[in-house]
């Protein structure tokens, strides 16, 4: 609208947004080259968008490999007018996916209870992982091919050169390398200039380090004295060290465009590599039906090409239904702590110690002398209410107050994050902050130089009590240390998203594995405002999140391949999930960030254990025909289904579309049934393969949550031969006489022969 004085003219136009179009699976024999198929969908966009626009309506994105479609720049309502098009499946808008933003690997191993040198000698190179992410930064040591064999001749990808990235950028660790040029419409513009240099010349450099950290994370090569600055030192290694890396860059900054996530996984499964590993998603609270999910969607036509496709689950955790990446094709991720913390001890000047959780380098001592300590309600602004001022709101300080002090200030407020508190305190001249909060004391922010330390409720108390106590109190922050062998560990990480996932008739997440405080390589000039002063940029960096767990899943699923090459992405996910562990390293079982015991719901099957998943006894084969019974019983047509599989003979099965099925139709690792009625009992069939020894009997174990009865039928499972199938039916009722109150309870069922522990988590949903 334009007012002009005298008249209001309003000022109509045409806004165009990129969409995806997405077709199902390639039609058999059809399409030939690239060019053909990219003239074959201009041809389906010509009746669609008027003559004077078939400039604009150039392809941004063509899909060709596993599975057809293309990406354009449309109206809404020539986006509408497509949908209905004979072979279309679903056309969506393309919108921004968010990224989910050493160590890790030795707690795994201590807590599988198996040593790697006897088990991890089955375990061979060249499995190739493919890494969608914000690119990588080939200089790391963490990509040095020293060792390696020549790349499989297998391998169809390409390493993409730009101004910044040449040929001999890729060697035989980082094989591959693929970028793409669409950002994402929401990314704001100081975003993007940030990226200036790789994305407008074309590249498929990291100037962001979370590809680079992730990619390190799955496949590093064994880097000797790694660390950050001092902390976390030691040997930085991958989950599988052996295996090749290809990066596809696809996101930025500000996330992720989903028509380029399309393509890369659509590149990925063509290039021949086994494993994706994803970690990113959309948000929580504006998830998309399963046919409207770009990551879904790609995922399900890497698993019909026999590609596993890892994702993070994302960190919009603790609350229920946040888990996103839930299709059940997709091995779904949470995250936990390893046994390492990062202290940061306050001595206060009546000579307590209050041991607090951070990362900062900062020249705070015991012989420096102390520092005046003031709680952020008494340095308040004028004007300025005390609550905002307590909370280190922007614009509540009285630097006059806060100068040369360290000011302590709780977080009741959760609009105003840790880094924004910092920001607050440092521009008021503040020579530290103890920051009071229980959310989020499991994740150490990283503070760079400046004294920074997080306390509990608890301990906020003690300090604020002391505070009160005297008229001058003082106190010092101590720089970070090193608490290795910390317990308990693992614990599911506060951020991490929870369950149930958008069908509640499939158990999510999956699996969980170290995402808090991960040491891994990263681009040493991304870490630039965490430097502490007189130092060079770390080339590693100490990172937070299921972005960080998503990798370590996808290392150890390769790790899995390399001795399982015949295996699908299905057995290996089985094979994971089965031998997940259940307790921590004190012997106890996993505890959730609030304290509680852990559920299916928080951490799926529990913490990924490599070795043992090298030897499962049992796995569970979920295979194409299960995922198209499972679009069926969640409510899509019949036609849609059969677009999505590619076959024209494809039927749903009898009783679809019935959510209810799904839970007893899918041969899933785990077992959800979201609606279990008063006397009317819910049954769940699945059916195992044996690939452990001949002549094996395994006995069935439940662990049945109070006033649920669970039954086995049959409760032995006996097998000839490796490779042999059994069925089994499992029957859920609430006990008579029972006083279960509504809602999810938990429990497993377990299978043992006497070597093997085979565990698949149920949860229930008592109406």
């Amino acid at each position: 609208m334009v007012n002009t004085g005298r008249f209001v003219i309003l000022v109509l136009a045409y806004r165009f947004l990129s969409y995806v179009v997405y077709m199902g699976s390639p039609s058999a024999g059809g399409g030939g080259g690239l060019e053909a198929v990219q003239a074959d969908h201009l041809q389906m966009l010509s009746p669609v968008v008027p003559s004077g626009g078939q400039g604009r309506a150039a392809l941004t994105q063509s899909y060709h490999h596993a599975f057809e479609g293309f990406a354009a720049a449309l109206t809404e309502k020539e986006a509408a007018a497509l949908s209905g098009h004979e072979r279309v499946v679903s056309v969506f808008k393309d919108r921004a996916l968010q990224l989910h933003t050493t160590r890790s690997w030795d707690f795994l191993e201590v807590q599988s209870g198996l040593q790697s040198g006897r088990l991890g000698r089955r375990a061979s190179g060249d499995v190739i992982i493919g890494i969608i992410d914000t690119g990588v930064w080939p200089e790391s040591p963490s990509f040095d091919d020293a060792g390696m064999r020549e790349v499989p001749a297998r391998w169809r990808g390409v390493c993409m050169e730009g101004p910044d990235f040449n040929k001999s950028s890729c060697n035989k660790k980082l094989i591959g390398a693929r970028y793409y040029g669409v950002q994402p419409e929401s990314s704001s513009n100081a975003s993007r200039a940030g990226e200036a240099a790789a994305a407008a010349a074309g590249s498929p450099r990291d100037t962001v380090g979370h590809g680079t950290h992730t990619a390190s994370t799955a496949a590093g090569a064994v880097v000797a004295d790694a660390g950050y600055y001092g902390l976390a030192r030691g040997a930085a290694k991958g989950g599988a060290p052996a295996s090749r890396v290809a990066v596809y860059r696809a996101c930025s900054l500000g996330g992720c465009s989903s028509s380029a996530v399309l393509k890369a996984i659509d590149d990925a499964v063509a290039d021949g590599v086994d494993v994706v590993s994803i970690s990113i998603g959309m948000s929580s609270a504006f998830q998309s039906d399963f046919l409207s999910d770009p990551i879904a969607l790609g995922a399900f036509h890497a698993h019909q090409r026999g590609v596993l496709v890892v994702c993070s689950g994302g960190n919009d955790g603790p609350n229920p239904y946040t888990v996103v990446n839930s299709a059940p094709w997709i091995l779904t991720v949470a995250a936990s702590s390893i046994d390492r913390s990062f202290q940061s001890s306050i001595v206060l000047g009546n000579g307590a110690v209050v041991k607090g959780v951070a990362i900062n380098f900062s020249n705070h001592s015991l012989s420096g002398g102390q520092y005046p300590l003031v709680f952020g309600a008494q340095a308040a602004a004028r004007y300025a209410p005390l609550s905002e001022a307590s909370n280190c709101y922007p614009g509540s300080l009285d630097a006059r107050k806060v100068a040369g002090k360290i000011v302590v200030c709780v977080s009741t407020d959760p609009m105003v994050s840790r880094r924004v508190k910092k920001l607050v305190a440092e521009g008021n001249g503040a020579r530290g902050l103890v920051l009071i909060a229980d959310a989020e004391k499991d994740v150490p922010f990283v503070a760079g130089g400046f004294a920074l330390s997080q306390v509990g409720t608890d301990a906020g108390a003690q300090i604020l009590e002391y505070i009160n106590s005297t008229k001058n109190p003082t106190a010092v922050i101590l720089p970070t240390e090193d608490a290795d062998d910390f317990k308990p560990a693992p614990v599911v990480a506060s951020f991490s998203a929870r369950g149930p996932g958008m069908t509640e008739s499939i158990l999510k997440p999956d699996l969980m594995a170290p995402g808090v405080s991960i040491l891994a390589a990263t681009v040493p000039s991304a870490e630039r405002d965490d430097v502490p002063p007189g130092k060079k940029p770390s080339a590693y960096a100490i990172r937070s999140g299921t972005s960080m767990a998503c990798p370590h899943v996808a290392g150890a699923a390769a790790f899995v391949k390399s001795a399982h090459p015949g295996w699908t992405p299905s057995l290996i996910r089985s094979a994971l999930m089965t031998t997940a562990t259940t307790t921590n390293n004190l012997g106890k079982p996993v505890a959730s960030s609030t304290g509680a015991a852990a559920t299916g719901h928080d951490m799926g099957a529990g913490e990924i254990s490599p070795l043992r998943a090298l030897s499962p006894g049992l796995v569970f084969d979920t295979g194409a025909q299960d995922y198209l019974n499972f679009l069926c019983y969640y409510g899509y047509k019949e036609q849609q289904v059969r677009r999505v599989s590619g076959d024209a003979r494809f039927s749903c099965p009898a009783g679809a579309p019935s959510p209810d099925l799904i839970a007893a139709g899918v041969n899933y690792p785990s077992i959800s049934v979201p609606c279990l009625r008063r006397g009317r009992p819910a049954t769940v069939v699945r059916t195992a393969i044996n690939v452990g020894p001949s002549n094996a009997t395994y006995a069935a174990g439940v662990e049945a949550p109070p006033g649920v009865a669970v039954r086995v039928s049959p409760d032995r499972l006996v097998f000839s031969r490796r490779w042999t199938t059994a069925r089994y039916e499992v029957t859920f009722g609430v006990a008579a006489g029972a006083g279960v109150g509504k809602g999810y309870a938990h429990g497993a069922v377990t299978w043992s022969d006497g070597a093997h522990s085979v565990r698949t988590p149920f949860a229930v949903n008592v109406l």
